[in-house]
């Protein structure tokens, strides 16, 4: 479920852009953060991120293009409590043992006008791969204020069931859906 919102993330900032022939982007790590939550016993919202995702992101404003390829580490999981970090690895939710990456690799970028507005692609967790849509919130192509380089980065978010994944256990008391909300920012290479 962290795959799909890094993942989502990814594919938005790749989409929202540059100007001109297609630019390649390299993700931030230290600014892309993909983040899921998902409703615990009833109780409450609980929320988690992945603390390491590379990957590229190619976009070509004019003809309005763009591809998104994210790798998400797993085993970077971070819930804010390191013995849930690794509850959450195990073999009945993340299996960071057998799977330590999830994947993000766009099928097609969806504009409104000039800018993207979702990026649809493949999202592999546990060797599972399914199909999802990430919807823009915001997006920005501008020059990194203190880098002095061609920057684009993106807000989106989707949701998926984690029973399709086959990380679903105690569902449905801890909630199948899972909200992967994603912060993107991607550097001109």
């Amino acid at each position: 479920m962290r795959t799909s919102f890094i993942a989502a993330a990814l594919a938005l900032s790749t989409l929202a852009g540059a100007a001109g022939a297609a630019d390649t982007f390299a993700i931030d790590p230290s600014h892309t953060f993909p983040r899921f939550s998902y409703n615990h016993l009833g109780l409450s919202t609980q929320q988690s991120r992945f603390n390491n995702t590379t990957g590229t992101v190619t976009f070509d404003k004019a003809a309005k293009t763009g591809s998104v390829d994210v790798v998400i580490d797993m085993k970077a999981v971070d819930t804010g409590f390191a013995p849930f970090n690794g509850h959450i690895q195990g073999e009945d939710f993340l299996d960071t043992a057998k799977y330590p990456t999830a994947t993000f690799k766009s099928t097609k970028v969806v504009f409104e006008g000039d800018k993207p507005a979702a990026v649809e692609g493949n999202l592999t967790i546990k060797g599972v791969t399914k199909p999802v849509t990430l919807k823009i919130n915001n997006f920005v192509a501008t020059q990194h204020p203190m880098m002095k380089k061609d920057v684009i980065a993106a807000d989106a978010v989707t949701t998926i069931k984690r029973t399709e994944f086959n990380a679903g256990k105690y569902a449905p008391y801890v909630g199948d859906d899972v909200t992967i909300t994603i912060a993107l920012e991607a550097i001109k290479q």
